[in-house]
């Protein structure tokens, strides 16, 4: 009895990672593939970027997790991608869009190695980035809403699988409707496609920068990745206990994210929620192990790397909006959190309300996208609409 009890316990942080990046991955890669094809990606680019980011985010949990024993996990950048979704083309197109993501790796290797731009990046409203993400997620979002009207057939099981599961477990209503979405484009698309199509290959793209693909695209994806992945991954971390260090955290990511950039990663970062499944309690009972888990999920996701050509051939041939309307339930939650997060504070709502507008807008000013614009209209109106709470 002793030793099942005791093998049972040393199974549990395997089994919490294969979880964990079972979850991670299947709750939002039709963001990041339809967030990278908004860029101007191809179904093949797209499907590279989407191999690159499970790589380089598994490589880089490795290291971190065997080198300090320590249950780190990393993730695309979720809101980065959904960043890239409302934002579309940039000028010079997807080659401009791949030097932004080379410019937000850096940045993010310099958050690691310059103090003075961490504190930068602290010194941004909480209250202002999270309506600036509020705002960029609620076109994606209202995709269930019109996909209903459009095309009901096709999103209609989507939209009843999320609610039927979301009662029954909310962890696993992401997963289990984009599934359903899946079957509802494997019974539409037929035979279109191709067994070519489902083996993973990288495809290389040359950088190229612009002075409006940097202001409109890297900067933002700095800031939402910064302010919505890694402040709050680092929070999650260390309340169960553990220490992320910092610096070596932001130089692995940067790097990766600059080395990705080229085969189409537009970012990979500390993991929130997904975090908790590998520090937390699901990851066994006894602590010193639960690194494990982060182990556990990295190859998870080198195993999941080999489906993403068919994955992304499946998104390719959906029909109707069925697999938008997927993508905007999986960020329903994150929605949800960003407007209570951004209206928390009494003496900053207004400010907050008009950056998540601007941001909700989508307009473009001098080539520059309305998540740029919303930040700075919050960060120049909020000296002035700011009122003492009594």
């Amino acid at each position: 009895m002793t030793q099942a009890v005791v093998t049972q316990h040393e199974g549990s942080p395997v089994v919490a990672g294969i979880v964990t990046a079972v979850v991670g991955s299947s709750s939002s890669f039709v963001v990041v593939l339809t967030g990278l094809a908004a860029v101007g990606a191809s179904a093949e680019q797209a499907a590279s970027g989407f191999l690159t980011l499970l790589v380089t985010q598994a490589l880089g949990m490795l290291w971190l997790s065997i080198r300090h024993r320590t249950p780190i996990t990393l993730a695309w950048s979720t809101p980065g991608a959904a960043l890239l979704l409302s934002t579309g083309t940039v000028t010079g197109g997807w080659e401009a869009a791949v030097g932004a993501f080379v410019v937000t790796g850096v940045l993010i290797v310099l958050t690691g190695l310059v103090p003075a731009l961490g504190d930068l990046i602290a010194r941004i409203p909480v209250s202002l980035a999270r309506a600036m993400l509020a705002g960029v997620l609620v076109p994606i979002c209202l995709a269930p809403v019109t996909g209903l009207a459009d095309s009901p057939a096709y999103v209609g099981p989507v939209v009843v699988a999320w609610l039927v599961m979301h009662r029954i477990s909310r962890r696993w209503a992401v997963p289990i409707s984009l599934a359903v979405a899946l079957v509802v484009v494997i019974l539409a698309a037929g035979s279109s496609v191709s067994a070519s199509d489902l083996v993973p290959t990288l495809t290389w793209t040359t950088p190229h920068w612009t002075a409006q693909a940097v202001v409109s695209l890297a900067i933002p994806l700095y800031v939402v990745t910064m302010a919505s992945q890694n402040v709050p991954g680092v929070a999650v971390t260390s309340s169960y206990g553990y220490q992320v260090p910092w610096r070596e955290t932001m130089t692995v990511t940067g790097i990766g994210t600059v080395v990705g950039a080229p085969f189409g990663g537009h970012a990979i970062n500390l993991a929130a929620i997904t975090a908790a499944m590998t520090a937390g309690p699901m990851a066994g009972p006894d602590r010193s192990r639960r690194w494990i888990a982060a182990v556990s999920a990295s190859c998870t996701y080198l195993v999941l790397a080999l489906g993403c050509a068919a994955l992304t051939a499946l998104v390719a041939a959906s029909p109707g909006d069925v697999m938008q309307a997927a993508a905007g339930l999986a960020l329903l939650g994150t929605l949800a959190t960003s407007l209570a997060g951004a209206l928390a504070d009494e003496g900053e709502r207004e400010a907050a309300a008009i950056c998540f507008l601007v941001a909700a807008s989508g307009i473009t000013v001098l080539g520059i996208g309305a998540a740029f614009w919303a930040l700075v209209a919050g960060l120049v109106l909020r000296p002035l609409l700011q009122r003492p709470v009594s």
